[in-house]
């Protein structure tokens, strides 16, 4: 008599990751191997998983509100970073807790930097030089019909205080497009965003003040998709929103929980345009 067996075929990778333990805490996430195979998919060459990993785990240490925050808003705010090959360093990107009241829970934002933006521009292969300054009292500036005409700095006394910000784009042709904004308008546009109370719109206003006038100024501008999936990415993109046309368009990802599906979403054709 032949006894009845039953061999199981091995648990494929997105069976394995759905039955996994949940993991309880936002370290835990991080310490997880499901977590890290997801990272490890989406990350580009010049990232391996461990070093993102350890930068997420700095930045969990030096805010530690983060720990509290919603595990599915964390993880899609790293999981869009190592899309677009970014670190939430505090230089090129930033985590940032905010107070869902309205669900009641602790998110996590995601805020790209002034600094990550350019480091994305120059990956389009077109820009030669980009450049962002602020515009103070005692500084000789001159700016008519869309370009820059002059400004002189001098370092020998006080510039006084900040009035205007610009950005300026150098092509490989020899080209330059640049945007130039009063200050008044960026703090508009600060008082608009659920982050201008905190984060770098605190700590690092210059640099955030660069990043509005390099957004508007990108719009009129052709950028790399890494750039234009960035500006979605990004939760404090009020300016955008300005420019949208009346064309419905789908968010390039949806919030996702990486114990529910091993897949990552990809940006379509359309949506990376």
């Amino acid at each position: 008599m032949k006894e009845n067996t039953q061999v199981l075929a091995p648990q494929d990778e997105s069976t394995a990751l759905a039955t996994a333990k949940k993991p309880q805490t936002i370290k835990e996430l991080l310490d997880s191997e499901a977590f890290k195979i997801q990272v490890a998919k989406a990350l580009p060459r010049h990232l391996t998983p461990d070093r993102f990993l350890r930068v997420a785990a700095t930045a969990l240490m030096r805010t530690p509100k983060l720990r509290d925050c919603d595990q599915v808003s964390f993880f899609n705010a790293l999981l869009s970073l190592s899309q677009l090959g970014l670190e939430p360093d505090g230089r090129n990107a930033h985590l940032i807790p905010f107070e869902n009241r309205k669900r009641g829970v602790t998110e996590c934002q995601l805020i790209i930097d002034y600094k990550g933006l350019v480091d994305l521009a120059n990956r389009s292969g077109t820009v030669a030089n980009i450049h962002a300054d602020k515009v103070c009292e005692n500084d000789v500036f001159e700016f008519d019909r869309g370009e820059i005409k002059k400004h002189l700095i001098d370092f020998r006394k006080p510039r006084g205080e900040a009035y205007a910000f610009y950005s300026l784009v150098r092509f490989k042709d020899g080209s330059e497009k640049c945007e130039v904004m009063p200050r008044e308008e960026i703090e508009k546009i600060r008082g608009r965003s659920r982050a201008g109370t905190s984060g770098p719109w605190c700590t690092d206003f210059e640099e955030m003040a660069k990043k509005t006038c390099f957004r508007r100024l990108s719009k009129w501008i052709q950028l790399s998709p890494e750039f234009r999936q960035a500006l979605e990415h990004d939760d404090d993109k009020l300016e955008e929103r300005r420019f949208e046309s009346a064309k419905h368009v789908e968010a390039i990802s949806q919030p996702i929980n990486p114990w529910e599906s091993a897949e990552i979403p990809e940006a379509t054709e359309e949506q990376s345009a």
